[in-house]
């Protein structure tokens, strides 16, 4: 993998771009306080937009530098302000091998945002990472999460049973996968 870090990605409505200083306030607004998107994240609703600044937006902020970190706030062009996010969760250098998490504020749900973005997401790993496996799962209470993944290319690998934890419990997580031999048919 040749790292490179969180580079600003361009596709016709969005701007995927690293995270800001003032994005804090919009992704507490647009996703990060809405039990509707939380769901079935692996975290609860921030209480407040000083709580999300001081926990996770304060790491994002320390790390947004750095070759071997991939997370992009989506901003939505027409508006101009984040409405969710999308990110490498988890990295397996040994294996060339990513795994993609991603949120979305519920008013920009099935408008096909989501899929837009990770697609420029997949392209960008596989064609300037070099990154040879992009995985992502989804709580199989969640289809519509599965739905994007398919979009974008991902096969169903298979479902492991009660092997992941969320908001709403330990939960079984429907793996998904492309390949970048995949991609380039």
């Amino acid at each position: 993998m040749k790292h490179l870090g969180t580079k600003t990605i361009e596709t016709e409505r969005l701007l995927l771009r690293k995270t800001i200083d003032t994005d804090a306030e919009y992704m507490f607004y647009n996703w990060a306080n809405d039990a509707r998107v939380t769901k079935f994240m692996t975290w609860e609703p921030y209480e407040n937009a000083q709580q999300l600044r001081e926990s996770y937006h304060q790491y994002l902020m320390e790390n947004r530098d750095k070759l071997d970190f991939y997370d992009w706030k989506i901003e939505l062009k027409s508006l101009g302000q984040p409405v969710g996010s999308i990110g490498v969760t988890v990295m397996r250098e040994d294996i060339e091998a990513v795994e993609i998490g991603y949120c979305l504020g519920y008013d920009w749900w099935h408008q096909g945002i989501m899929t837009e973005a990770f697609e420029a997401v997949i392209r960008y790993l596989f064609e300037e990472v070099d990154v040879n496996r992009i995985a992502a799962h989804h709580d199989p209470r969640n289809p519509h999460s599965g739905d994007v993944m398919k979009k974008c290319g991902l096969q169903y690998e298979g479902t492991l049973r009660q092997a992941g934890k969320n908001t709403q419990g330990i939960c079984d997580i429907v793996m998904y996968a492309v390949l970048k031999e995949d991609h380039k048919k």
